[in-house]
C-alpha cells in the first residue's frame, strides 16, 4: 500500500468499523471528528458495512467509505492516517489484526500502520462469551504492547451476556472514545 489522495492540511483520521451492532451508531464517532476539522475516512470490514449506513457515513465524511482492496491498476484513493480509530472491533478482526493477517482492506491498514507507529485506538465491542475467549485476551495483550491505546473491560465499559446487546449498546461511551482519539491528534502530519 502506499499513500492515496493529496495530503490533506487537515489531520486524517481512519475509523475502522467491524460488523457489530455498535456500528449503527458510528455516526457518533464521525460527527465530532468532522466538527473538529478532521480528515475522516471510513474503512469497513466487508460484514461491517452491513451494520451501519454507508451512505450516511459517506455524507458525513464527505469521503466515500471503503471495504474492499483495490485493484492493483486503480489509483490508490485512502490517504495514510494520522490517527486510526477501530471502532466497533470484533473478536475476529482483533485475533486476526494479532495474528498479522491482512485479508481485509482493514486488516490490511491496522497492519501497515502498526508498522508506521501510527497511533491506533482499538475499542472492542462483542458479548461476554466471545471476549472470554483466551485467544482474544491474548491478542489484546499483544496490541497493547505494540503501543495500541486499547479501551476494552469492565473499568471501560461493561461487557454484557448473549443476546443482550440493547441496553449495553444504548449506554457506550462514545464521548470518551472520541476523547480518547482527539487526543492523539498530531501538532503536523505524521505522513
Amino acid at each position: 500500500m502506499s499513500p492515496g489522495p493529496a495530503a490533506s492540511d487537515r489531520p486524517v483520521l481512519q475509523v475502522v468499523v467491524c460488523g457489530s451492532p455498535l456500528a449503527r451508531d458510528i455516526d457518533r464517532m464521525l460527527r465530532p471528528a468532522v466538527a473538529e476539522d478532521w480528515d475522516v475516512w471510513v474503512v469497513a470490514t466487508p460484514y461491517g458495512t452491513r451494520f451501519f449506513d454507508v451512505d450516511a457515513a459517506a455524507r458525513t465524511t464527505g469521503n466515500p467509505v471503503h471495504s474492499s482492496y483495490r485493484h492493483p491498476a486503480d489509483p490508490v484513493d485512502v490517504p495514510y492516517a494520522d490517527v486510526m480509530a477501530v471502532v466497533p472491533a470484533t473478536v475476529n478482526t482483533v485475533n486476526k489484526w494479532a495474528a498479522g493477517i491482512g485479508d481485509t482492506l482493514a486488516l490490511g491498514l491496522l497492519t501497515e500502520a502498526l508498522g508506521r507507529d501510527c497511533p491506533i485506538v482499538a475499542v472492542p465491542y462483542s458479548n461476554r462469551a466471545h471476549t472470554a475467549h483466551p485467544a482474544f485476551r491474548n491478542s489484546l495483550d499483544l496490541l497493547r504492547s505494540c503501543g495500541v491505546t486499547v479501551l476494552f473491560g469492565d473499568d471501560f465499559h461493561p461487557l454484557h451476556p448473549p443476546g443482550e446487546g440493547g441496553p449495553s449498546r444504548d449506554a457506550f461511551p462514545w464521548r470518551r472514545v472520541w476523547h480518547t482519539v482527539r487526543d492523539l491528534r498530531p501538532v503536523r502530519s505524521r505522513r
